[in-house]
């Protein structure tokens, strides 16, 4: 296909400016997207960590050094990480708060500004980069599958 799909193509009247503040706040969610990410792994990595943690007191006093089991199990494992919260919480607050906005936002934009189109600074960039009428520099996918 030559052209790009209909979602991809600039509505009449956006101007230059605005597409590319809507590319940078695009991108600025990209980013908050992987912030994201990186919460959540903090967050598995914090459980397991805990978990093992349980398991290395449970060592220690079959060991036979159950003061320090006891010390490690009261004072460490289960203790909020941040005050009067564990790791789903901070996730929690994030999602529900910063990032649901953030999100709202981006979109609310982009309804307003170009009635709801996604990507369209990428999708330009594309159709200056690609070299039209080569094979695999198409504009959109064909709905035949490639053989």
């Amino acid at each position: 296909m030559e052209t790009p799909a209909p979602e991809h193509r600039r509505p009449e009247g956006a101007s230059d400016e605005t597409v590319e503040a809507l590319g940078k706040l695009s991108e600025a969610l990209e980013v908050v997207e992987n912030a994201r990410g990186y919460l959540y792994a903090f967050h598995r990595l914090t459980g397991m960590g805990d978990l093992a943690l349980g398991d290395a007191v449970d060592l220690l006093r079959q060991a036979g050094h159950p003061e320090i089991a006891d010390r490690i199990d009261q004072e460490l494992v289960g203790r909020n990480v941040i005050e009067g919260r564990w790791t789903f919480q901070i996730v929690e607050d994030y999602d529900d708060g910063y990032y649901a906005l953030f999100k709202q936002l981006e979109a609310g934009a982009r309804e307003e500004l170009v009635g709801g189109r996604r990507h369209l600074f990428e999708a330009e960039m594309k159709e200056s980069r690609r070299t039209h009428g080569a094979r695999h520099h198409e504009a959109a996918p064909s709905r035949e599958p490639e053989r």
